[in-house]
């Protein structure tokens, strides 16, 4: 098989796996190659027009603009009733591998490179025998492991763990989301210490915040929220939230510290409300369920800023927002091209196409 490809897999969820995915083949695709995407197992399957299907591997296929079948694409969805039927005794899936590898066969006829996506974590995929390592050896594919930095132990121990785990197939490693303070600390002493233990660093990505971002239309979704203007606005991206409790007179100055934020209030506080307009709003949340004046919603409108209300007060109401941060999918334009410039900007490409022999 002349195809080239990479297992791309992560020791935590949200750690920018599916991110690394699609910056890899849209940088293929760019060089004129033909590219392929497959997710063997998904754990996380949805629901969408009364089909089963893996939100990530839907995306890559329209945004990659993929002729590939769905089942070629997910060949494995553990849905929450296949997964009762396997530990309630029923018949285990024993026909998964198979599907599988035929999936993988099928999907790298005519492809120069292929990068698969793999678990949330190693052992993601135990219940049916498709953990990353299991893939990797059934597929004879290396892996890529994605270890997001939460703290200096952590990072050691993580990379030196999936070399463990993942064994000689292992490719080497992206380290992302590391804080500025943390760099140095990162290049000169982390990387120095896992090469010696068989750890190859491709790449190490600093924190961006923008990264983390929520749309306006995710929050909209966790609020069960309702939207009274500004409709054609719901994709842009909130990077801070700010609550407007404050006092009038105080209300501009505090606002004016964040760019790209959604400000969250009573809908009885419109002099609130028109200083959030004033400043770099993505959106206005309105709590307690209580209807602005129809002159703030205008205003609104005219900005170009959604106003979302909704039931819950504001404590329930931020902390629901607040869950959204690091952990939304990365399927908006400007998260992939900020991702793709760093990309460019810190991963050893020459290393990692001559270590797949690309």
């Amino acid at each position: 098989m002349d195809t080239r490809t990479i297992y791309i897999t992560s020791t935590h969820t949200y750690s920018g796996k599916s991110a690394l995915c699609i910056g890899l083949l849209r940088r293929f695709k760019s060089k004129g190659m033909k590219v392929g995407y497959m997710k063997p197992v998904s754990t996380t399957p949805t629901v969408v027009n009364d089909q089963v299907v893996d939100e990530d591997s839907r995306f890559a296929k329209a945004h990659l603009d993929l002729s590939d079948a769905p089942d070629i694409l997910t060949p494995v969805l553990l849905t929450d009733q296949k997964v009762k039927q396997i530990i309630s005794g029923g018949e285990e899936d024993g026909d998964a591998a198979a599907r599988v590898k035929k999936a993988f066969e099928t999907l790298c006829a005519g492809k120069d490179v292929v990068v698969l996506e793999g678990g949330a974590s190693l052992r993601e995929g135990w219940i049916v025998n498709l953990s990353p390592p299991q893939v990797s050896e059934l597929l004879g594919v290396p892996e890529l492991v994605v270890v997001p930095y939460i703290t200096d132990l952590q990072l050691v121990d993580d990379l030196i763990t999936a070399r463990i785990r993942l064994g000689s197939s292992l490719l080497g490693a992206v380290i992302n989301r590391v804080p500025p303070h943390k760099m140095d600390l990162v290049k000169d002493r982390v990387v120095p210490f896992v090469s010696g233990k068989g750890v190859k660093v491709f790449a190490i990505l600093p924190r961006k915040r923008i990264l983390y971002a929520a749309s306006v239309q995710e929050i909209k979704d966790g609020l069960a929220g309702e939207v009274l203007c500004a409709q054609d606005h719901m994709d842009e991206l909130v990077e801070h939230l700010m609550v407007g409790a404050m006092g009038v007179e105080s209300a501009l100055t505090y606002f004016r510290r964040k760019a790209n934020k959604a400000v969250i209030t009573g809908g009885d506080r419109p002099d609130i409300q028109i200083a959030a307009l004033e400043t770099s709003t993505k959106c206005l949340i309105l709590t307690g369920n209580l209807r602005p004046n129809p002159m703030i919603i205008g205003r609104a409108e005219e900005a170009g800023v959604p106003i979302i209300l909704t039931r819950h007060d504001t404590m329930t109401a931020v902390e629901i927002i607040e869950t959204f941060f690091g952990k939304t999918r990365f399927q908006q334009e400007r998260k992939i091209q900020r991702f793709e410039a760093l990309l460019e900007e810190t991963m050893d490409f020459d290393a990692l196409e001559a270590a797949i022999n690309l």
